[in-house]
């Protein structure tokens, strides 16, 4: 009988077990949320400063752990077996028996000494496990198997073929029980640490198996699915990379087909204009094959309208006047390419080439609120609110430009157009500052 207030063995073994796995848990949880950490997770081809940097980073809490067994008595903290094994699974051999030294040095100075090669040989263990074994397998090694352990044992048997689950589940499975036989071996001496059901090889010993499988099986799960949100980003990336694309493949095509309709027009009455024209655009277009940005900062984008404009200027002659209002500031943000040049071409086209007596187009950049805003301006004809809700849906180059907006910055970063019947139309970008600090190549 129990006196009042105590408690039973088995209650004090249960808390210590559910608080190991709490360790190991917030262990992990905790290491991956480094950079360092989580890049040498996401790569399995791993330099021996990376495993090194591993087994620091890993081996120096659980080794903590250890220390605060020996000299607090929170045996919860120690987790030799389980942290020697999963760090030679994870990073190889020789990490697991670094790792494994570090834990099983400590014991050495209160006469545990069967504690370091008993560490070591876990890490080896789990190493060896590592080398043998594929990858994804290990990834993917759940507790949960346990459910499925019969069917996958007779499979194995049946097809005479490894089932690394299995595998990976009896194996901190075996190493916790060789752990037991020797600390039962020594258990007057005490040359072992281990929790040990009371009394030994009792029904509690199957929570102290199921407690090291959590151990091993916890970590793994929680740097797993880091492992997978960082592949869910990078194809959102390669996503976003190629809808960039094809969206700048669908506004070259047009931005020639539309010069060259404007060029044919010219051929018969003004040849030499034409072949002016030629020249120029050939040039033009020299300079967007030779590039494979899909950003470029704003100076270099405004080069490119400069040379579209210089050929509009030789169709137009002084009727078409071009006016820039750049602020020093923008010259450096980073902007999509081919940005600028359909918003030109809509002024010219459907804001100055019917109007009488030609017309000016304006050119303004200034910084807002910590965004860059753009705007090209005209003072042609105008449009409707009618023509206005088309232009963004029916035509080719606005609705590429809002399209790209979106995809790159977000539903609340889009193409604004004002327009005034008879007075002009005025388009207007908002840049996010800091949109894309790097350039997306294709």
């Amino acid at each position: 009988m129990q006196g009042p207030g105590l408690l039973t063995p088995e209650y004090v073994l249960l808390t210590t077990l559910l608080a190991k796995i709490a360790v190991m848990a917030t262990l992990a949880t905790m290491l991956v949320r480094y950079r360092r950490f989580r890049h040498i997770l996401i790569f399995e081809r791993r330099a021996w400063p990376d495993r090194l940097v591993f087994a620091l980073s890993f081996g120096v809490p659980l080794a903590a752990g250890v220390w605060a067994r020996l000299l607090l008595h929170y045996d919860a903290a120690d987790l030799t077996m389980e942290g020697s094994f999963l760090a030679g699974l994870i990073a190889g051999p020789y990490a697991g028996a670094t790792v494994g030294g570090m834990l099983g040095f400590a014991p050495l100075f209160v006469g545990e000494w069967a504690a370091l090669p008993f560490a070591v040989g876990c890490g080896f263990a789990g190493g060896g496990i590592r080398e043998v074994c594929p990858k994804e397998a290990i990834w993917h090694f759940s507790p949960f198997i346990f459910t499925s352990l019969p069917r996958r044992a007779w499979r194995m048997i049946r097809t005479l073929q490894t089932d690394w689950q299995v595998v990976l589940l009896l194996a901190p499975i075996s190493l916790e029980l060789l752990g037991q036989a020797l600390g039962f071996r020594w258990i007057d001496h005490h040359r072992l640490f281990v929790l040990s059901p009371s009394p030994p090889w009792s029904w509690s010993m199957l929570l102290v198996l199921l407690a090291t499988v959590l151990c091993v099986a916890t970590p793994i799960k929680i740097w797993n699915n880091a492992r997978i949100e960082h592949r869910l980003q990078e194809q959102e990336t390669l996503l976003l990379a190629a809808k960039i694309e094809a969206l700048a493949n669908q506004i070259n095509p047009h931005f020639l087909f539309n010069t060259l309709t404007s060029i044919s027009s010219l051929i018969r009455t003004q040849p030499e204009t034409a072949r002016m024209l030629i020249t120029k655009l050939s040039g033009l277009l020299r300079r967007l094959m030779r590039s494979t940005d899909h950003f470029v900062t704003l100076r270099e984008e405004l080069e490119s309208v400069d040379e579209y404009l210089d050929i509009e200027v030789v169709r137009f002659g002084p009727q078409l006047r071009v006016v820039k209002e750049i602020s020093a500031e923008t010259l450096d943000v980073i902007v999509p390419s081919m940005l600028l040049q359909p918003l030109v071409e809509n002024s010219i086209k459907h804001g100055l080439a019917r109007k009488v007596g030609g017309g000016r187009i304006t050119i303004r950049t200034r910084v807002f609120e910590g965004h860059t805003v753009i705007e090209v301006q005209d003072d042609g004809l105008g449009m409707t609110e009618e023509r206005l809700e088309q232009a963004l849906v029916g035509g080719i180059g606005l609705s590429n430009v809002n399209e790209r907006l979106r995809t790159i910055y977000g539903a609340h970063c889009h193409l604004k157009l004002t327009s005034v019947p008879g007075q002009g139309t005025c388009a207007s970008i908002e840049i996010p500052e800091l949109g894309l600090p790097e350039r997306v190549t294709a």
